[in-house]
């Protein structure tokens, strides 16, 4: 039977309004929820029984096609059309459901292409890495039926201890912003009938938690949650036209972030002009009840969420069930509040044009997972993640010859090079909740863990490729990533000795799990390296072998006494499927390193949080400046990164010494390749403003470039900067720009400016908050190879 609201070429809105008349208040809430993929699975086989049991009155969601069962494309395709077949014939009204999953470092599923951890692609500080990453997660995920990311993290984080700071773009709320924008861009495209809906989280300040600890509450006072930790999201809102958030399991001042209208609502939808859907964390209306404990019950729980517009409840359906039902029965719910979450979820579908096209072409995956295209910009951007924090006495690059020790518990490890939203990961989670269900889910049955999930190959592997027969590879694990035990050592230091080189490959291991050092619910109270591992460095180093430590891991350790001691150090993070050979291509100079730090490195966990872009009166203790047993200075600033070849910057130009309020000024300077060799530099711009009505910080990135130069080659490098990227909450929370001296700073890192200016903004203190811009525009324009005689 065809339904008035099937017609397509009536405006959405109408769709929405007919459909939504027509359904009860069972089917209404059946949109608000979702259920796991495998619990209409029988082993791997869809069950139409378990089918109608649960989608009685439809569903909204579908969680994780892929990242919850053991199936391969062309499987997880063809149980995608199952599930949409068994909707729209078997449900009364045949309302498709949206399919969403994960997708931090690429889609997370089994054959999909595994990306460097988000860390990672911050550090490329390229947000063209970014958009062409998500172009490939849609095409996956569009592929295989499914049409919700629950990606990107825009959270600005500034606690290493935080177990998840491997997921984010880092400490900075422009170079979050940027990347997001990128990313998001990537995923939904041009038309949403062909994208993937991209999901903003964790809403909002859930990477600046108490104790840098999970789910612990955050304290942010106002200002500050507004110009640093909302500010990615609003640019992401309004710049990339967002179309989902997620708020954060946290709460802000007493108030959980599913229980706050004033985000939700307030913020989100009225001042910012939002238009998407908010989708809970997985469990998280539950967690108002049983965890935050400022709901008596279910009950309350879906009122609370429901009137602070939450939209949808993931991962399964439990208090937008019947619990909501109940509440819309008793009178605690009108049913034109429960409408306009429905409203919402049904426009989102008829957007993304399921009504039309709710089938896929099971025969076509595979040909769009993991191919040459796709696992080359896996390459690129592991390559251009890499970052080069020391090499005294041009150690690196090193020559394929003599023989070359390789040592230490992520050289030979396959899983280990890969971040915590990997599809291996979530196994086993899912696995290990199976044996203890904290969260009272529906868990699998008979999944299976997953290691070869993707072609990979391992650093020593990659290594041995690298130098064929010109170098003899020596390798010898040494110890573990945890655990006690230094049996190992003694033969690391034997393969040591008869090595020209040692390369030691220390760090994390990330995931979920009890194993696991980084990742969701890993948090940390030390920031050193685990385990026997720095036993392993130190001596491997004692034999007096030239050493080399490659860091794969997800949070900034403080590694001082390798900095003080190694010649050599490299900042891998979770470099994915194409990490080991980007390493190797790194290590003997095929790439020249161009990755720059996304988030500080502290000297110890007693310096957090450290961070660039403190106030006048922080970063130091007045008066003598330092700790009494510690330097107040970090390991590595944010933006440090070091090249095989070096940059001179000169030449700096302010376009104008006076701008008015809603004015631009073009600042420019030209970047020179110093050295014999090519490669790329980022040239950071930042912005001081040293007389505003509040304290402002003595550092905020407004710019960057990625700037690719032969040897000799020079470039000159412009940033357009709009006087309302300077624009701050004063002391009555009105965002305005104000005259005054603006001092502008150009450099290849927080603590290594080059080159430094002013110009003033005159005219009167404006309230921007609806003319905000939040890119800066930047051209580059070579000026060809300098002479040198």
């Amino acid at each position: 039977m065809e339904h008035n609201y099937q017609n397509p070429n009536l405006p959405i809105e109408e769709r929405v309004e007919l459909l939504l008349s027509e359904m009860t208040i069972e089917e209404k809430a059946a949109q608000l929820t979702s259920v796991w993929a495998y619990e209409v699975l029988d082993d791997l086989a869809f069950s139409d029984a378990k089918a109608a049991s649960l989608f009685q009155h439809g569903i909204g969601q579908i969680t994780r096609i892929g990242g919850a069962t053991n199936l391969d494309p062309a499987d997880t395709a063809r149980l995608a059309n199952r599930i949409q077949q068994h909707l729209l014939s078997q449900t009364r009204l045949s309302i498709p459901a949206l399919v969403h999953e994960e997708s931090c470092s690429g889609y997370m599923a089994k054959g999909a292409t595994c990306f460097p951890q988000t860390i990672g692609i911050a550090s490329t500080w390229d947000r063209d890495i970014a958009r062409r990453i998500g172009e490939v997660i849609r095409t996956q995920m569009r592929a295989v039926g499914a049409q919700q990311a629950l990606a990107p993290l825009l959270d600005v984080t500034r606690d290493p201890r935080w177990g998840r700071v491997e997921e984010t773009f880092g400490e900075d709320p422009y170079l979050v912003a940027q990347m997001g924008i990128g990313y998001v861009g990537g995923l939904q495209g041009d038309d949403l009938r062909d994208g993937v809906i991209a999901t903003g989280k964790h809403f909002v300040g859930y990477g600046a938690s108490e104790g840098g600890m999970n789910w612990a509450p955050a304290h942010i006072p106002e200002r500050e949650l507004r110009e640093v930790y909302l500010y990615p999201f609003e640019a992401v809102v309004r710049e990339a036209k967002l179309q989902s958030i997620m708020p954060g399991y946290h709460e802000l001042d007493g108030v959980p972030c599913h229980h706050n209208r004033d985000l939700l609502v307030e913020t989100l939808r009225n001042r910012w002009g939002f238009e998407g859907i908010v989708v809970s964390d997985y469990f998280a209306v539950n967690q108002l009840f049983e965890y935050h404990q400022v709901a008596r019950d279910k009950v309350e729980a879906a009122v609370f969420a429901v009137e602070a517009g939450v939209d949808v409840e993931l991962p399964s359906r439990d208090v937008y069930g019947q619990p909501l039902v109940e509440a819309v029965n008793q009178g605690r719910l009108r049913m034109e509040q429960v409408d306009a979450l429905v409203r919402r979820v049904l426009t989102a579908k008829f957007r993304l044009g399921l009504f039309e096209r709710p089938f896929v072409d099971e025969g076509r995956a595979p040909n769009l997972f993991d191919n040459h295209e796709q696992r080359q910009l896996a390459r690129e951007a592991a390559a251009k993640s890499i970052v080069l924090l020391k090499n005294e006495g041009n150690l690196l690059p090193l020559r394929s010859g003599g023989k070359i020790a390789v040592i230490g518990p992520n050289a030979d490890s396959i899983r280990n090079m890969v971040g915590d939203y990997a599809y291996p990961c979530h196994i086993e989670s899912l696995l290990e909740q199976s044996e203890d269900n904290v969260f009272h889910s529906p868990m699998p049955k008979g999944m299976k863990s997953v290691d070869d999930f993707i072609e990979m190959k391992t650093i020593v592997q990659a290594i041995r490729e690298k130098v064929g027969d010109a170098a003899q590879v020596l390798y010898a694990k040494g110890c573990d990533v945890l655990g006690d035990d230094t049996s190992g050592i003694a033969e690391a230091e034997q393969v040591a000795r008869q090595a020209d080189v040692a390369i030691v490959v220390v760090g994390d291991r990330a995931g979920l799990t009890d194993g696991c050092t980084t990742g969701e619910s890993r948090d940390r109270a030390t920031l050193t390296l685990l385990g026997a591992q720095q036993e392993l460095v130190e001596r491997v180093v004692a034999t007096g072998t030239p050493t080399i430590v490659v860091l794969v891991g997800g949070r900034p350790l403080s590694i001082t006494w390798i900095a003080e001691h190694v010649p050599a150090i490299l900042e891998a993070w979770l470099p994915g499927e194409e990490g080991a050979p980007a390493i190797a291509d790194v290590l003997f100079g095929d790439i020249n390193p161009s990755g720059k730090l996304p988030i500080t490195i502290p000297r110890s966990v007693g310096q957090v949080p450290i961070y660039y872009g403190h106030k006048p009166s922080g970063g130091r203790s007045h008066w003598k400046g330092v700790y009494v047993d510690e330097s107040n200075k970090p390991l590595y600033a944010f933006g440090h990164g070091l090249s095989y070849t070096t940059f001179a910057y000169r030449e700096l130009a302010v376009s104008q010494s006076e701008i008015g309020i809603h004015d631009t000024v073009d600042v420019s300077c030209v970047v020179e390749n110093t050295g014999d060799r090519a490669g790329e530099e980022v040239v950071q711009l930042y912005v001081y403003d040293r007389a505003a009505d509040v304290t402002r910080p003595v550092q905020e990135l407004r710019g960057f470039a990625r700037v690719h130069l032969e040897a000799k080659e020079a470039a000159l490098v412009t940033f357009k900067l709009s006087a309302h990227q300077l624009g701050f909450y004063n002391r009555n929370l009105q965002y305005v720009v104000e005259p005054g001296a603006i001092e502008v700073q150009i450099g290849a890192a927080a603590d290594d400016i080059r080159l430094r200016g002013e110009f003033q903004i005159v005219g009167e203190t404006t309230d921007i908050e609806q003319q905000k811009v939040f890119t800066t525009p930047v051209s580059v324009h070579s000026r060809g190879v300098v002479d040198v005689h």
